[in-house]
């Protein structure tokens, strides 16, 4: 009993293999590529055969229907290779049903099955010539219009889709760069097009294969009905008229039963390629091109109509005809009518003066700007874009945001762009979220020069101080600039000083500009890798207001938050061991050492630096009050002087050598030694030791 269990096991076992293989789509699709190449060797029963043959007919009739119903050709874009398998699967028919006429065929018309006896009954009603007359009209029909007028319109459209694609893809790649679609809708329009130029090009050969399933059917049709005669007479003992009658019929009902289903494929193949340009489905795309030209029905049924009415014509025929046509005039007259009305509605809607606006919510008041910049009435040809030399401020704008997203990790919020009557012709405001944040005067139409060396201008014009940086400068007219530029002077035109300014109070104020909303955007975008790190900290150990603080602590400093990923994980390292937002930032900066010393490594290669000397970190350790994460320095006044000066003196003396070093302290140390340099050096680089990569080349500088 237990071998029996384990042998019917076993055979289950087998049997649900066999049947997992069969399920599965490419071994079904090879299965029976491998059964088409059988029968055209091994002879086949004629109950097969009847069933094969019905297959082959519905096979067909499945591919023209699913060409009338399909929107677009690609959507059938395996056309070409379901036409090949079609053509070997007739033609395997064809020589299996050759095999069963030619070996039984004396035995009477039921010899090579009952499809082939009963198309060549029905059809031929019992006269071969009349049968082999309407066999060779289809093969006209199919080989000569159909197959022949398919395969010209494939290799047209081949030939046109190939020529035009330079001119596609220089289409898609000017919309992707004039912002039109992304790079996704890009990619798959890139797809689509390389998937059309295949499928068309595909169509052309397969045309092939219906002209020579066309040939090789009448030849086979020939060969069986001369074949079998021969053998009929002289084999079989059968006389001239029976062998005549019997192999004729069977021979025509198998040409039949093979023109059939090759013509169907062959209307589909020419109903596919001749679809281009039309997108719909073939009903509805008909129907709506006929009924826009309802005149043109209107014309047909008069023409039917005098067509019923001459003498000795059926007149039944033709008025019905005629009052078909005419009430499809009346219908498609109608829709059309109501079309254009409804377009004249909606024009005249379009025209009309828009209603008095309601009056503006209070609430509405609350809304603030981010980011603005306001102009005197002079300004306004730098915005409106006509104001001569240096207009391209919008252009410039558009480029410093995609710049500061590059270097500091994430998309800064639109600059509003208005005037302001209140300002002086020449002068501008940028405000930060309605605050002011920086000023200055431009002249649009002239130049500012400045001296490399920081001395005065000695050229005629307006004297002025570059409103970045603070540095004195001389807006002088444009017939000046070559001359300017020849005494090796810098050269600003007025949408660039403003850019610069720009930029520079954008990275002042960026820790700012990085909203709740933005940082949940980031997020988002995370791979999904990280994206799972995300769920596994937030908001169980740090919630998402933390996380922006801790990346707000980073842009303070200049720290780009591009490498999100690296962010996160040191984020996650650090809340293993501490709470403050403070203490995180400290241990995502040593996470971020690679950048922070790439970011101020010299031309040269190296990062010069001026350090703390112990006794000064042990001053900064001593002045600290507190107890663990709530630790603050309390530092006298008179030594903190002392420290400001020593640290100014310290930076001149280097800029003086050509140097811009940062200033190294301990980990314990820089973030209060940061937090007193700032106020008067905002833009002096603090690092920690722990913020040195170990393959950064140093280079000391001086020591406080």
């Amino acid at each position: 009993m237990a071998d029996i269990g384990a042998t019917g096991g076993s055979g289950a076992r087998g049997f649900a293999h066999v049947r997992g293989l069969v399920m599965r789509g490419d071994v079904a699709l090879a299965f029976g590529i491998m059964t088409i190449l059988v029968v055209l060797i091994l002879p086949l029963p004629a109950i097969l055969l009847d069933l094969f043959l019905a297959f082959s007919i519905i096979f067909s009739i499945m591919i023209l229907m699913t060409s009338l119903f399909i929107q677009k050709p690609l959507e059938f874009s395996s056309f070409p290779t379901v036409l090949l398998i079609a053509t070997m699967l007739r033609l395997a028919l064809n020589l299996a049903s050759t095999r069963l006429i030619l070996s039984h065929g004396h035995e009477g018309e039921a010899a090579a099955g009952h499809v082939i006896e009963a198309f060549g009954s029905f059809v031929m009603g019992g006269n071969f010539v009349i049968g082999l007359i309407v066999f060779a009209i289809l093969v006209v029909v199919n080989f000569v219009v159909i197959t022949k007028g398919s395969g010209r319109i494939a290799e047209v459209a081949a030939r046109f889709t190939l020529d035009a694609m330079p001119g596609k893809q220089m289409a898609i790649d000017a919309d992707l760069s004039a912002g039109l679609i992304d790079e996704t809708t890009a990619r798959q329009r890139r797809k689509d097009l390389e998937d059309e130029s295949t499928f068309f090009g595909a169509m052309d050969g397969a045309s092939k294969f219906v002209r020579g399933d066309a040939i090789a059917g009448l030849l086979i049709t020939f060969i069986n009905v001369i074949g079998g005669i021969v053998i009929g007479v002289v084999q079989m003992e059968l006389s001239f008229g029976e062998a005549s009658h019997t192999y004729t019929l069977l021979s025509v009902g198998d040409g039949l039963v093979s023109q059939i289903p090759a013509l169907i494929v062959s209307t589909a193949a020419g109903l596919l390629v001749s679809k281009a340009g039309v997108s719909g489905a073939a009903d509805k795309a008909l129907l709506d091109q006929f009924s826009n030209y309802p005149t043109a029905l209107g014309m047909s049924s008069f023409v039917m109509l005098a067509l019923g009415l001459l003498p000795g014509m059926p007149m039944l025929p033709f008025l019905a005809l005629s009052g078909g046509a005419g009430y499809l005039a009346f219908r498609a007259g109608r829709n059309q009518t109501t079309k254009l009305e409804k377009k004249a509605d909606e024009k005249a809607k379009a025209d009309a003066p828009p209603p008095p606006p309601a009056e503006e919510p209070i609430a509405s008041a609350l809304k603030i700007d981010e980011l603005k910049v306001e102009f005197g009435y002079a300004l306004l040809p730098l915005i409106n874009g006509n104001g001569g030399p240096g207009d391209r401020l919008s252009d410039q704008i558009k480029a410093l945001r995609r710049q500061i997203a590059m270097e500091m990790g994430f998309v800064m919020p639109p600059v509003r762009l208005l005037d302001n009557v209140q300002l002086n012709g020449n002068d501008y405001v940028i405000k930060v979220k309605e605050v002011d944040a920086g000023t200055g005067t431009i002249f649009p139409g002239q130049f500012m020069v400045m001296d490399p060396s920081g001395g005065k201008v000695g050229l005629p014009g307006t004297q002025t101080t570059e409103p970045t940086f603070g540095l004195p400068a001389t807006w002088v007219e444009g017939s000046l600039r070559e001359e300017a530029a020849i005494r090796g002077l810098t050269v600003v035109d007025p949408a660039t000083v403003l850019s610069t300014h720009l930029s520079e109070v954008l990275k002042n104020n960026v820790a700012e500009l990085l909203s709740y909303a933005n940082v949940k955007a980031l997020l988002k975008e995370l791979p999904k890798e990280q994206a799972k790190l995300v769920e596994d900290i937030s908001p169980s150990s740090i919630s998402t207001s933390g996380i922006q603080r801790v990346l707000q602590q980073l842009l303070q400093e200049r720290v780009s938050i591009r490498d999100l990923s690296t962010i996160m994980e040191g984020i996650a390292e650090a809340i293993g061991f501490t709470r403050s937002t403070q203490a995180i930032a400290e241990h995502v900066r040593s996470r971020l050492a690679r950048q922070i010393c790439a970011q101020h490594t010299s031309p040269a290669g190296y990062l010069p630096l001026i350090t703390l000397s112990p006794a000064w970190e042990q001053a900064f350790m001593e002045s600290l009050v507190g107890d663990g994460d709530d630790k603050r320095l309390a530092m006298a006044p008179s030594k903190l002087q002392e420290f400001v000066t020593r640290v100014r003196d310290s930076f001149e003396e280097a800029a003086k050598k050509g140097e811009l070093p940062v200033l190294m302290t301990s980990p314990m140390t820089r973030p209060y030694v940061r937090s007193i340099v700032e106020r008067f050096r905002a833009h002096t680089v603090v690092m920690s030791q722990a913020e040195v990569h170990p393959r950064v080349r140093l280079k000391t500088v001086s020591s406080i």
